[in-house]
């Protein structure tokens, strides 16, 4: 399970960032943009690629949290909010934290040192 929560750990702060950077910087300059400007092309581009990349890694992260919710054994109504809190910017960053706090509290022996 240790390698689980690593990489859960990795993918949430990644998807995080991703949806962040697309959600605050990409989606705004793409829809508020004088067309043709650089800042709309730059904005046009970030939504794009980085939602691509997000919505696929966004896949991974289902993957991961689920599979960690089984090894660690979470409650239903645990892993569905920590799964959809991975769809809101900035609260997936609180679930990621919520998440291993319980991990490294109820498997204590997962805490790094």
């Amino acid at each position: 399970m240790k390698g689980t929560l690593s990489f859960y750990k990795v993918i949430a702060t990644v998807v995080g960032i991703l949806l962040i950077v697309l959600v605050l910087i990409g989606l705004p300059m793409d829809l508020f943009a004088a067309d043709g400007t650089s800042a709309h092309d730059t904005g046009r581009w970030i939504s794009q690629n980085v939602g691509v990349a997000h919505g696929w890694l966004y896949m991974v992260y289902l993957v991961t949290t689920f599979i960690l919710s089984r090894k660690a054994g979470w409650d239903m109504p645990f892993t569905i909010v920590t799964l959809i809190c991975g769809t809101i910017p900035v609260a997936s960053f609180w679930a990621e934290i919520r998440a291993i706090r319980r991990v490294q509290a109820e498997h204590p022996d997962l805490v790094s040192a």
